[in-house]
């Protein structure tokens, strides 16, 4: 329990709640050399408790509902891009250009999922479009590991060079993370105390976040998965994304479970945001840091608009530092904080089980936003939350411990945690919620939509 207890102390809950909370230990579920099984039941536990303290909150209830942390469903639920099925086929694997690479000196890591990234990347290496593996293994054989991070991060690719933990410690950026809690918290306006409608505590299921509308500004893992959780909890949550900017399919199939999605051009038709913005509680941004802001969508831009809003950023690496401004993925964060060479050999660099600092990280963020609405309805005031990647990494490397074996029952693989549903997108095999408390939802209220199928307005 320290670790979850450490995770609802940086949410600024209740220790009281604490003794609300069971878990079910599964030996063998995300198996690592470092504490990922332990992480991943702590973010999830504490998200599970802020979302049962809103539901009595709101309910009028006399104590928290039970919260139930099973490894299992925590083990599949941080395999959800892996396990998803559309109609028997399985999601499309990472790209060819991304992966490790031999350098000169060491090993690099490359992201160019992305058509723009991977153009970026050749262009950077000096290499055509249409460049093969082998013909960019042979180009960066040939240059340093550090040199090959500036030069594509220069042109506005994504590659990081390996390093150990002592590397990663004595780097600026380190230092820069080390020095922010693992949830980033503030009050930066004054608003009337948030009135929430009360909810029937006999409704089935009880959904804290009933009522609450969510503007998504979210790509990728991991505030995809913080909305995802929010709207298994009831938000009407709206993801809204660039026309010219489409999400990869299966992975905006994963993450849009209980969503809606449309598009909208913030450079050209700021009208139709201002108006969404009027009536939200909650705006989610995983975007790098700044990369928003000529919008008019800084944190700072929207509590002028809206003191008594919720704000919630996720980003790589934090919103400051020398790296502060710079794009980033999971893959690529285990890269440059040790995690990589800690689960390697010497012979290569290895990964975590799990994309688990993304999940990890999204589940803290829903955890943050509904912690910050139980907050609000009893003393009001604008909430800013925030989290990094490179901060949850620094969580798992220096601060959890792995746990002595408890005996707990074998995880022998995810297939109790799935399910299956009919959806616009075909038939779909996807993992069950691991947010568990007694009277909440069991699964999503409805399936994901093709992407920008829906229109820019609430319903």
């Amino acid at each position: 329990m320290t670790e979850i207890k450490f995770a609802w102390s940086a949410l600024g809950g209740d220790p009281a709640h604490l003794a609300r909370l069971t878990t079910v230990p599964r030996e063998g579920a995300l198996q690592a050399r470092l504490p990922v099984r332990e992480l991943a039941r702590a973010c999830v536990g504490a998200c599970a408790l802020a979302a049962a303290e809103l539901a009595a909150r709101r309910a009028g209830l006399a104590e928290v509902p039970g919260v139930r942390v099973d490894d299992g469903a925590v083990a599949a639920a941080f395999h959800s891009e892996r396990h998803l099925l559309v109609d028997g086929r399985a999601p499309a694997p990472f790209a060819p250009l991304s992966r490790f690479w031999r350098t000169a000196d060491g090993w690099v890591r490359t992201h160019a999922n992305y058509p723009h990234h991977q153009a970026r990347l050749l262009g950077a290496l000096g290499l055509p479009a249409d460049a093969s593996v082998e013909e960019a293994a042979a180009r960066l054989a040939e240059r340093s590991a550090l040199e090959t991070e500036e030069a594509v991060y220069g042109a506005g690719g994504l590659a990081v060079a390996l390093r150990t933990p002592k590397e990663w410690r004595a780097h600026q950026q380190a230092a820069e993370v080390a020095a922010r809690p693992l949830v980033e918290r503030e009050r930066p306006t004054t608003a009337p105390a948030r009135v929430l409608a009360p909810l029937d505590p006999a409704a089935a299921p009880l959904l804290p976040a009933a009522g609450l509308r969510v503007l998504d500004l979210t790509r990728v893992l991991a505030g995809p998965v913080a909305t995802r959780t929010l709207a298994l909890l009831g938000a009407d949550v709206l993801r809204l994304d660039a026309p010219w900017l489409p999400e990869l399919p299966d992975q905006h199939a994963d993450t849009g479970f209980g969503k809606r999605s449309a598009t909208l051009d913030l450079g050209t038709d700021r009208d139709t945001f201002e108006e969404l913005l009027k009536s939200a509680d909650v705006v989610v941004t995983g975007y790098r840091p700044g990369a928003l802001d000529r919008f008019g969508l800084s944190p700072e831009a929207l509590f002028a608009r809206r003191p008594g809003l919720v704000v919630a950023q996720v980003s790589a690496w934090g919103a400051y530092g020398p790296w502060g401004g710079r794009r980033g993925f999971d893959s690529l964060v285990q890269v440059a904080t040790g995690v990589a060479a800690t689960e390697g050999s010497a012979a290569e660099p290895g990964a975590l089980p799990a994309q688990a600092l993304d999940h990890g990280s999204g589940y803290l963020l829903a955890a943050a936003v509904l912690q910050a609405l139980t907050e609000q309805s009893y003393d009001g005031g604008g909430r800013w939350v925030r989290l990094s990647l490179a901060r949850t990494a620094l969580w798992l490397t220096d601060g959890i411990r792995p746990t002595a074996s408890t005996g707990g029952a074998p995880y022998e693989g995810p297939e109790a945690w799935l399910a299956e549903t009919g959806s616009p997108l075909g038939r779909l095999r996807h993992a069950l919620p691991p947010v568990s408390f007694t009277g909440g939802p069991a699964d999503w209220a409805r399936p994901p939509v093709p992407w920008g199928s829906d229109s820019a307005r609430w319903r």
